[in-house]
């Protein structure tokens, strides 16, 4: 039984007014990591092959620098964003689900400024 008036049927109210732009920015994001994946493949390719001082003037390039930072940027809010999907899904008590979410948000968002201050130390620090 639907208890919704058909005016908010018509105005698109409800539950997927927000659902749309999680599902849009979770497709965005994907579909950045494409070509971005090909800056963090060469990035992992340096580390394990050349000289610290070659992987520090290959991050210095702000090319390189900009790309990294922004695969840093869509990954980690890539999976806060489909790890918050599963809570949604599949935990069902309401309380614990909030403290879920939040958790995975706080969580990712540790991991990207961590990841973003250990770039930062490389360029500035050498």
């Amino acid at each position: 039984m639907d208890y919704r008036t058909p005016l908010v049927k018509v105005r698109g109210l409800g539950s997927s007014r927000t659902g749309t732009s999680h599902w849009w920015m979770q497709r965005v994001t994907a579909i950045a990591l494409i070509p971005l994946s090909y800056w963090i493949i060469t990035f992992l390719n340096l580390s394990f092959h050349a000289p610290y001082q070659h992987i520090v003037a290959w991050l210095i390039t702000p090319v390189n620098t900009v790309c990294i930072i922004a695969w840093m940027l869509a990954t980690f809010y890539h999976a806060a964003l489909g790890l918050q999907v599963v809570i949604e899904d599949y935990v069902a008590a309401e309380g614990v689900k909030i403290i879920a979410i939040w958790s995975v948000k706080l969580f990712f968002g540790m991991l990207a400024l961590t990841a973003l201050v250990s770039v930062f130390n490389i360029l500035f620090l050498g």
